[in-house]
């Protein structure tokens, strides 16, 4: 079989783990819907040449973002006092010039442009699902439906004209045609505007083996290195770099045209950083899927061990995420009697893959089961503070990142 090649620098590559097959990450379905579920390989593989973490085979986007996609960032407020902080720094930091013009790529529901709406400065959503761009639209905020790219940027170019700043968290890793971002974001900013955006980052990923971050979504997983490789192909630079504790860890980074703005000693430290980290290193990953296989092992031992103790688990956020741990490790019903959400259009669905019942988070109040396997854990500090009571009545949290543990 021919290799992949890289989708940053062409070079071919291996993976260097296979998480088997997996449904869509997002695609909560109903009962009806079992036997039409779609599902790939999902494997993850390592770039030598310019360092890029991706996954080898992404479905369509439209398989992925859609009128029914199902997450919208407000729900947590964890995030919304996030998404105001960065609209605050970049409006303090960045805004400047005079009748400034910012853009955001995968808006969602607006939870960060609201604030750039609210003081009154022009703006533009970018949001490809149908659903949670005419939520934000309902906001008072213009979003527009769409992918974007090269040609979308000319487009809003010639309509809006050259921007001061675009903005995007946790949207560019799932972006797999990044050079046409790349490009879009070059053609769209005006000479001093930087593009400033945040995902989930790689040493985190490493570190505290959070492979449920490895899922359908996220065709890459970034360090340092790999954005600088991306971007100096379309005449960029990144200006600086600044660690975020949101989504299990995650890097801001600014993006700017080459020698326009001063470069910030913290890129250059990060870089150190990564050098110890070995984040340009094969060896590094191979540990990796190591140290996964064992926390699979460790995890399915214990709910092993609850059930023949008749103990209750129930899964608590129907994230994402909980699709890579759940499929991966083989955790069906016999195992979580049901997960736990607040979404809407998650209730009285079935999780992908293993079709576990989403069930509204009423049911997890009015029973409390013995233990909540925390598929949320990013959001672990917001919950547990949320759920005391469940604490309080003898429940205890089962997590597995950075370890597999019971929590009291």
């Amino acid at each position: 079989m021919d290799m992949p090649k890289c989708r940053i620098c062409e070079t071919t590559y291996e993976a260097f783990m296979s998480f088997g097959n997996m449904p869509i990450a997002n695609g909560f379905l109903k009962s009806e819907d079992f036997g039409n579920e779609y599902v790939y390989e999902l494997k993850v593989g390592f770039c030598p040449r310019c360092a890029m973490v991706q996954i080898l085979e992404q479905p369509e986007r439209e398989r992925m973002f859609h009128e029914n996609y199902a997450y919208f960032s407000s729900i947590s407020t964890r995030m919304a006092a996030h998404f105001q902080n960065f609209a605050n720094m970049i409006m303090r930091q960045y805004l400047g010039e005079a009748n400034p013009f910012v853009v955001e790529i995968g808006s969602n529901d607006g939870i960060m442009l609201r604030h750039f709406a609210d003081a009154g400065i022009r703006h533009l959503g970018v949001d490809p699902s149908a659903n949670v761009a005419q939520a934000a639209r309902e906001k008072g905020i213009e979003t527009l439906c769409g992918f974007f790219d090269e040609k979308l940027a000319e487009d809003i170019k010639a309509e809006y004209g050259r921007a001061d700043v675009i903005l995007a968290a946790n949207v560019m890793c799932h972006i797999p045609y990044l050079h046409s971002v790349a490009a879009g974001v070059a053609t769209l900013l005006n000479t001093k505007g930087v593009l400033v955006f945040e995902d989930p980052y790689l040493g985190d990923i490493i570190e505290k083996t959070s492979y449920d971050q490895i899922y359908d979504e996220h065709a890459f997983y970034f360090s340092l290195a790999s954005i600088e490789y991306l971007f100096s192909e379309h005449g960029m630079e990144v200006v600086d770099i600044m660690p975020q504790n949101v989504h299990g860890g995650s890097m801001r980074y600014v993006i700017a045209r080459k020698g326009v703005r001063p470069v910030s000693p913290a890129v250059a430290a990060q870089n150190s950083k990564e050098k110890a980290l070995g984040l340009k290193s094969r060896a590094t990953f191979d540990l990796f899927r190591k140290n996964v296989e064992h926390s699979r092992t460790e995890l399915v031992n214990i709910l092993e061990s609850l059930r023949q103790q008749g103990k209750r688990v129930v899964g608590y956020g129907a994230t994402s995420k909980s699709t890579t741990v759940t499929n991966y490790c083989g955790i069906t019903q016999a195992l979580v009697e049901f997960i736990s959400d607040t979404t809407p259009t998650k209730q009285g669905k079935y999780s992908p893959g293993v079709h576990i019942p989403v069930r509204d988070y009423r049911k997890f109040y009015e029973n409390h089961p013995d233990v909540a396997l925390l598929f949320a854990w990013n959001h672990a500090e917001e919950i547990m503070a949320k759920e005391e009571k469940f604490r309080q009545s003898g429940g205890k949290w089962l997590t597995y990142v950075p370890r597999v543990e019971v929590i009291d």
